[in-house]
């Protein structure tokens, strides 16, 4: 029993050397991966790829193209076609756009076929350009003596606004000779709804976008109509952005009977929903749609195609579903982000899907243009045609 005791203690101070080689081994090793093991980075990937290109380029760099490119690349990451950003530099005019105000000269132009300048397609009646003497068709080839061929459209606004009272000389070619006129800026208010009487009592109203002053100027339009014998009514929303909800529901809730007029969920599943009163508009109406109708046109022409209150007439509109906030950057750039999801009265998506018209009618790409830029007179509209006979 002695000699057995005795390898037994022997095969036990075996076993605990080789478990202590093993744990100073463990302990080596534990200490060696924790020192070795990489550090949490104290900035973001793009902040430490920003710091390298801006240290080791080989050419200078421009920070803010940087940025603003990494920024639009991170919105479209998201794969959604609503969200967007919008870069410092053109903050200002996305604030006008929505105000539908700025300071200008009052016109609308569009890229010159030849690329030597922009056509002037809208001249604002009596707005500075107007009292300039300038006209439609005329070809602006250059701003305070810089000639502007091949230039982006937004760098030639921005050299065409500025400041309410000073002046800007714009050089225009037409027939085939050169004008230079001296205009001076204006605070410039852009129409958003206007009224037309048509014949057989019928009123055409053209709402050109739901933002600031929608609900005033519609309202005004349709009193206005009324007062002049209108009978029925023909809302015109094509090629209408949308705009805020709240100009929506207020026109809807003037032409709706009582009910749900727009649903809104958004990123913490809060729901809301828009109501109507009793008091309504009862006409017969119409709405124009086409290809181009967005958001709150949208929503407007379904709310009341599902109250049964007006035929919808033209073609499938886009199938924004979507609504989004507007976030100020600290260099005031800001980035427009989809936070919720829009229903309409019966609680249905639009999104990729649109409004499908009562009415389909198509038209070319000539006749489209003609419809954008307010140039087509209403007997040869045949989508406007086909919502006065449907009237009739």
């Amino acid at each position: 029993m002695g000699t057995l005791a005795w390898k037994v203690n022997i095969l036990k101070k075996k076993i605990l050397t080789i478990l202590s080689y093993i744990l100073v081994a463990a302990a080596a090793s534990f200490w060696t991966l924790l020192l070795t093991a990489p550090e949490e980075p104290e900035y973001s990937k793009l902040a430490q790829l920003e710091e390298i290109i801006q240290e080791k380029y080989i050419d200078p760099v421009d920070e803010e193209a940087i940025e603003d490119a990494a920024a639009t690349a991170m919105v479209e990451a998201l794969g959604d076609r609503w969200s967007y950003y919008i870069p410092a530099s053109e903050y200002q005019a996305y604030l006008e756009q929505m105000e539908n105000a700025y300071v200008g000269i009052g016109i609308t132009i569009v890229v010159a076929e030849d690329g030597t300048g922009v056509e002037v397609m809208v001249v604002d009646e009596n707005g500075p350009a107007d009292q300039a003497g300038m006209q439609v068709g005329d070809v602006i080839v250059a701003v305070d003596g810089t000639r502007i061929g091949g230039m982006d459209t937004v760098d030639i606004r921005n050299m065409v606004r500025g400041t309410e009272n000073t002046q800007v000389e714009i050089t225009v070619r037409r027939d085939g000779e050169e004008l230079t006129m001296p205009i001076t800026r204006a605070y410039v208010q852009v129409p958003v709804a206007t009224g037309e009487m048509l014949e057989n009592g019928i009123g055409l109203v053209t709402i050109n976008n739901f933002d600031t002053r929608c609900t005033d100027e519609t309202l005004a339009a349709i009193e206005a109509l009324l007062d002049q014998g209108a009978e029925k009514l023909i809302f015109d929303v094509r090629n209408n952005p949308g705009g805020y909800a709240k100009e929506l529901v207020q026109v809807l809730d003037y032409l709706l009977p009582e009910g749900e007029l727009f649903r809104t969920v958004n990123y913490t599943g809060a729901e809301a929903v828009d109501k109507s009163d009793a008091r309504c508009l009862e006409l017969p109406m119409a709405v124009l749609v086409n290809a181009d109708s967005y958001s709150a046109a949208e929503f407007f022409a379904a709310a009341l195609q599902e109250y049964e209150a007006a035929v919808i007439i033209g073609e499938q509109t886009s199938g924004k579903g979507y609504f989004q906030n507007t976030y100020t950057l600290d260099d005031w750039s800001a980035v427009g982000l989809s936070i919720g999801k829009y229903f309409t009265p019966k609680g249905v998506s639009l999104e990729g899907v649109g409004i499908t018209p009562d009415i389909p009618v198509e038209v070319d790409d000539e006749t489209y243009m003609a419809i954008y830029y307010g140039t087509l007179e209403p007997e040869n509209d045949p989508q406007l045609q086909a919502a006065i006979e449907a009237l009739q």
